[in-house]
Order: C-alpha cells, then structure tokens, then sequence
C-alpha cells in the first residue's frame, strides 16, 4: 500500500501518499554536536594551557627559585604575579592585531611570543633576566587568554556555544594539572637546574598551538567584517548544525555588519570601519544603555573571578598547606596535584552543564559554594594559628575545604566569565570589548597575586580568607541583580536582554513569550496541514 488512509463517516480520504506525514507529529531529532566546531574549539583553546601551565608550575618552582636565587617574599610576590599585569599589555596589543590580521593568525602569535618567554625563562641566571622572560611569556599570555573565548565563540553554533566557549577555561585547568605534575617531576634534579626545566617546559605546548593555528579556520564573524562573504558561507555551513542554521547565522552577522542581506557576492567592499576605529569611543566615551550594561557585567564577572582570592589558593597551595601542618615539601606538591585534578574533574562537569543548565543558576550557585568554602577554610586556618599542637580535625578540614573550594568554582566561576564576556559583546565590539575583560581579569589577578603574603602577614591568613569570602558574597547580589540569561540565544539576540541593568527580567520575559507564541503557531500550522481519523 503506498499510503494509508483516514475513515470519515464510513467513507475513506487518502491522506498522504507517504509515511513521512507520520514523522511531522514526531519530536524533532536533537542535532549531533558538530565535529568540526569541536576540533576548531580545541585548537584555540590549547592557548589556554599557557596560562595554566605557567600558574601551576610557578607555585611550586617558586620553591626553589627562592632558594637559588636568594630573593625575599617581596620578590617572590612580584614573579609569581607580575605576569598577569603583563597580560594586560598582552590583551589590549591582541584586540586590535585580531581584527587586523584575523583570530587565528593572532593565536599563532600568542604561540609564538610564549615560547620566547618560556626559553627565557628556562635559561634565566639571575632575578632580573628571569623578570625578563616574565614579561615576554606575559605578552604571550595576555594574547592567548583574549583571543581563544573570541574565536570559538564566534565558531561555535548557539547549541553548543557555551560548551565550546568553555574550553580555554578547560586547557587553563590542564595546564594547571601539567604544571603541578612538572613541579613534582622535576623536584628530584638539582635545585638550580630543577626550576629551570620547570619553566623551559613551558615552551612544549606552544609548538603544537603555533601548528595547529594554521590548521584551523577563520573565524566566520571575522572574515563578513572583511568583507569575504564566500569564505565565511563555507566556514558557517562547516560549523553549523543544520544548513539552515548556517543561512540565519550568516544572514544576523551580514545585518551585523551593514552589509545588505541580498548581496550574495563572495567579496564585497565593506564601508564600516573594520580595524577597531572608534570602538574606544563607544564603549567608554558615548556608550548606548545597552553597551553600559554589556560592559558592566563584562568587567563586573572578571573583577570578581579574580578578586575572590582563588589565585592565592592555586598559587600558593604549598604555603597554604605547610600553614596547615604539612611539613615535607614532597607532600606538599603532591597535595597541590590533587588541587589541580580537583579543579580539573570539575571543569569538565561543567562543560555538560553550561548548555543544559545555563550560565545563571552554575554561576550563582558557584559563587555561592565558594563564599562559604572560604569563609570555612578561613576558619580552620584560624583554628590550626592559634593552637600550640596539632589538631587533626582541622588540618583535614583545611585540605578539605581547599579541594571544595577550587571544585565549585570551577563549576561556575571558572569557565562562565570566558562564556558570558565574549558572548554578550556586539560584533562590531566584540574583539577590543573582549581585551578590556581580559585586561581587568589579569589585572585583578596580579594585585592579588603580588598581595597574598603581605595581606596574610597584616591580618592573618584565616582573615584573608574571611576578606575573599566577604568579596565572594557581594559577587552573589550583583550576578543575581545585574546578569541575563544567554543560554541557547544567538549572539545577535543576545543583545536584546541589555540595556536595564536591573529591569532585563521584562525583556528576558517578552523574548520568552515571543518563542512560545512562535512555537504554538509553528504547531498549529503543522497540525492544520493533516486531518486524522481512524488509521486503516
């Protein structure tokens, strides 16, 4: 039978002339993730581990490097956290170069400029020359940490977006776990040569992020900016996961960009300002309501990321745990390698979760989990600094409380401030936009790097930790208060929910209308094409 057939009043009406009119009232098959997006995602985001590697193997080599060096803890402050300050010259440099030379050329850049510095390092014979391989691997740093969120975010499709954009986070935490795993492989060789090798190792991963930077695709948003309408046509039907979607990507970054939707040419002259030219001036001399609010909660989320103290727990674990009770060096690296598959397993969660679940509840629910760690790590510390022997409850409640507190802010505050800052810029803002979160994340990081022994020297380390707590609390009322929902949504539509710092919940509710009543009319249509009795 090559159809089948609906009963109406004992009569039979042929219906459909195939099976597929039975598929139309099945629930729509969710599209796989797409490959591609997937492996361009990963490549960027190896950037990333230059950072982490370079956290991670300088807490523990900074062991060492004391003892070799002879320097003081000002010293010490000033090498561990003067390459985030780097950064900032780094990030900005690398906003304008992006939307110069292209994403991935500048992340082939970042390789290039870190493995300067890691040999640098590597070879250092004295404080000043090590300070010098600081400041290149710095620029380096400060390129990569800016352009891998804006090359896959710009990549991926809106399905898997904050999955994907949440892999620098991901690297940053793979690069940690490589530089603890360092600082314990290399602890064993002599003390002047051990550091050394630690830092040097640095130059490995660059190498594969410089190849695999010319392996990899423009990004999309990019290549319209310049023009190149072909070029971006194949890029987007490659990374998208239908063709449709594709189509309405390339049709909102067309309209982005002011080039008219019935241009087809595969290049066309873009009269717009493409290189970064009066960006500056949009965003902090004559800003929109909604830009005000974009640059808020951009700068607001890396402010906080940093400010909360979590680089002094990954940094300093060691001094953290000898505080604790823990005396053998070895077993102090070994605890650091479990903060570091702790912030790891838990940034892989988080991967899963941010597409599911969305960006506002992880990121609530993080910084919440971190203000009460904290405040709880504080009081341990408090607890073991007053005692004259050694309280096994509360050195178990330190580690404790170190491992939670690298664990729940890796679920939300990790990865949400790289996902949320670089998908909430307007295209035409979003490369220099970018650099400014980038910018103030380093900044923040390298004050409270360079902080953490004077500030727990004036006021204790348990009250450092009640102080990063308190700070952690006041994160929680301003996300709550000020930050949108972008989950699911496309770039462009993002836009639509800024403009009231404290009254979007009324858009994000229109929007949330404006799709259910689209879905019922799409369901109505598909319902009124067919009429169904009794199947024969």
């Amino acid at each position: 039978m090559s159809g089948f057939e609906a009963r109406n009043n004992g009569g039979s009406i042929p219906t459909a002339a195939d099976n597929k009119v039975l598929a139309d009232f099945e629930p729509p098959k969710k599209p796989k993730r797409n490959k591609f997006a997937f492996a361009c995602a990963i490549l960027a985001s190896l950037a990333s581990i230059l950072l982490g590697y370079d956290i991670g193997v300088m807490s523990g080599a900074i062991v060492f490097i004391k003892d070799d060096l002879k320097i003081s803890d000002v010293q010490v402050e000033i090498v561990v956290g003067i390459l985030n300050l780097y950064c900032l010259i780094g990030a900005y440099v690398a906003g304008r170069t992006s939307d110069w030379v292209g994403r991935r050329y500048t992340i082939v850049i970042a390789a290039a400029i870190f493995f300067v510095g890691a040999f640098l390092m590597g070879f250092a014979t004295n404080y000043a020359f090590l300070m010098v391989g600081r400041f290149v691997a710095g620029i380096g740093v400060g390129f990569a940490m800016m352009i891998a969120p804006v090359y896959t975010a710009e990549l991926a499709p809106a399905s898997s977006r904050g999955f994907l954009t949440s892999f620098p986070e991901v690297f940053i935490n793979i690069g940690l776990l490589l530089g603890y795993i360092s600082n314990y492989a290399f602890s064993k060789l002599r003390p002047d040569l051990g550091w050394r090798v630690m830092l040097g190792a640095g130059a490995i991963p660059s190498v594969f992020l410089a190849i695999g930077g010319f392996s990899m695709p423009e990004s999309p948003r990019w290549l319209i900016m310049q023009g190149r309408l072909g070029e971006a046509k194949r890029v987007l039907d490659r990374t998208s996961d239908t063709k449709e979607e594709a189509q309405l990507r390339l049709s909102d970054i067309k309209e982005a960009a002011g080039i008219p939707q019935d241009c087809t040419d595969d290049v066309v002259q873009v009269q717009k300002q493409t290189h970064g030219e009066g960006v500056w001036r949009e965003l902090f001399l004559h800003p929109t309501p909604a830009v005000r609010h974009v640059m808020i909660c951009a700068v607001g989320i890396h402010f906080f990321q940093q400010a909360i103290g979590l680089d002094s727990v990954v940094l300093y674990s060691p001094r953290i745990f000898e505080k604790a009770g823990i005396k053998s060096s070895s077993q102090r690296l070994l605890a650091t390698i479990a903060v570091g598959f702790s912030k790891t397993i838990f940034i892989l969660v988080a991967t899963f979760l941010l597409d599911r679940i969305g960006r506002r509840p992880l990121l609530l629910t993080s910084i919440a989990g971190v203000a009460v760690s904290l405040a709880t790590l504080g009081l341990s510390l408090t607890i073991i600094s007053h005692s004259d022997q050694k309280i096994p409850w509360a050195v178990g409640l330190c580690i404790t409380m170190v491992l939670t507190s690298v664990a729940v802010f890796s679920i939300g505050m990790g990865p949400i401030p790289w996902v949320y800052g670089t998908e909430i810029f307007p295209l035409r803002l979003r490369a220099q936009g970018a650099s400014i979160g980038v910018g103030v994340n380093r900044a923040i990081s390298g004050v409270i790097a360079m902080s953490f022994i004077s500030l727990y020297e004036a006021i204790t380390i348990g009250g450092a930790f009640f102080l990063y707590a308190g700070i952690a609390t006041v994160a929680f009322f301003f996300f709550y208060t000020c930050f949108p929902e972008t989950q699911g949504k496309t770039l462009e539509e993002t836009e639509a929910l800024f403009g009231k710092l404290i009254g979007w919940r009324e858009e994000a509710k229109k929007i949330k209308r404006r799709r259910k009543m689209e879905e019922d009319n799409s369901d109505r249509s598909n319902n009124g094409q067919i009429e169904l009795g009794n199947v024969s």
